[in-house]
Formats: C-alpha cells, sequence, structure tokens
C-alpha cells in the first residue's frame, strides 16, 4: 500500500522516488582521502586514561613557550620554566605542558593555524606529570622509536631545533638527555614531527 501511494505521488508531482532497495553502499575505492590526519597536536594529552594533570604555577621569567614541551622547576620562583642554556645536567623533567583544550591563535581570523596557541607567560598551567602526551621533534631528525631515549634542546634555538623542545638524539652539550626509566618515545613521528611520548615521573 505504501508503495503504490509513494508511485502515486511520484505520477502527480514528476518527482521519482527511492527505496531502500535501491540505495547501496559502494566500498570499490572510488572515494579517496587527498589528505592523512596528524599524527597528533604538541600538548594534547591522547589517553586519558592513565594521566596525572597537575596545575602549576608558571615562572615569569623562563615561561614555556608551546605546548607539548617539557618543563622543570625554578629552584628560585618554584615555578615551572622551559629547558634553557646550561640545564643540559638536568636528567629529567617535572612533566609536560598539557593543552587544556583545542587552544587556537587568538589573532590570525581564517589564516589561524590548527593547534595553535601557546601557553599562559604567568598565573597557572597544567602539567602532564605522568601518562601519554604528544610533543613534537624537528621533521628532519631521526625518526624516534618506541622505547626509546628522549632528549630536549637546551642551546639556543638553531634552524629546526627549538629550546625546549624534544629530540631523538644527543647532540653535544645542546641537549639534555631525560630519564629513560621515565620519558620514552611511543613510537615514530608523524611528516610534522608530530610523536607520542610516554612519561611517569
Amino acid at each position: 500500500m505504501k508503495r503504490l501511494l509513494l508511485a502515486w505521488i511520484s505520477a502527480i508531482t514528476g518527482v521519482p522516488f527511492i527505496t531502500h532497495h535501491a540505495v547501496r553502499t559502494r566500498d570499490s575505492g572510488e572515494m579517496a582521502f587527498a589528505f592523512r590526519m596528524k599524527g597528533g597536536i604538541a600538548g594534547d594529552v591522547n589517553r586519558t586514561h592513565p594521566a596525572s594533570i597537575e596545575p602549576v604555577l608558571i615562572d615569569v621569567d623562563e615561561p614555556p613557550t608551546a605546548y607539548g614541551q617539557p618543563v622543570i622547576v625554578d629552584t628560585v620562583t618554584s615555578g615551572v620554566r622551559r629547558f634553557v642554556a646550561g640545564d643540559t645536567a638536568v636528567d629529567t623533567a617535572y612533566g609536560v605542558m598539557a593543552r587544556p583544550y583545542p587552544t587556537q591563535q587568538s589573532a590570525g581570523g581564517m589564516t589561524s593555524s590548527f593547534g595553535g596557541g601557546t601557553p599562559p607567560t604567568t598565573g597557572a598551567g597544567d602539567v602532564l606529570r605522568a601518562g601519554y602526551i604528544m610533543g613534537k621533534v624537528p621533521a628532519d631528525s631521526a625518526a624516534p622509536k618506541k622505547g626509546g631515549a628522549v632528549f630536549v634542546w637546551c642551546a639556543v634555538s638553531s634552524g629546526n631545533h627549538i629550546q625546549g623542545n624534544f629530540e631523538t638524539a644527543a647532540n653535544g652539550g645542546s641537549t639534555a638527555a631525560l630519564d629513560p626509566e621515565k620519558y620514552q618515545f611511543n613510537g615514530g613521528m608523524d611528516a610534522d614531527g608530530n610523536v607520542e611520548i610516554s612519561f611517569n615521573v
């Protein structure tokens, strides 16, 4: 009865109707994805369980410059700061700056980059103390391996090596080696250098 009614309406209006038998899913490779998703966004806590995130005060003199950067506690201010020149003797970080939500640039409009935004330079911020987080290494660096050692660039930024960011290999007095029992790469990186890091401090 329903089909007869639909056929009658179709004849009057001139609009064809399609039954569910005519609708099929085609999975024969006729559709292609032009782009691949990123491996992640630096600072994202990409495994929410287990994860231990602690609110901390930011050191105003040397604040972290990006989410996903490892931080250490300044002995004078008790705030967290990024690694700087001279921190090569520090063998472990306090944690990693966590992105509280998908922060975007506050300016730039349609030209703003996805996953942009920077941590606060004063007040409080979030630090992941244990769990899995996305970090960033130079895209042209040696590919990190699961369980591989983690380093931090402490020297002044040079080319793709950004002060305070993760590195996949030691580089003379320019890097600090993090405790391999606590910090490890959890696999390879994507084309932009995004990589997952696991740690428990």
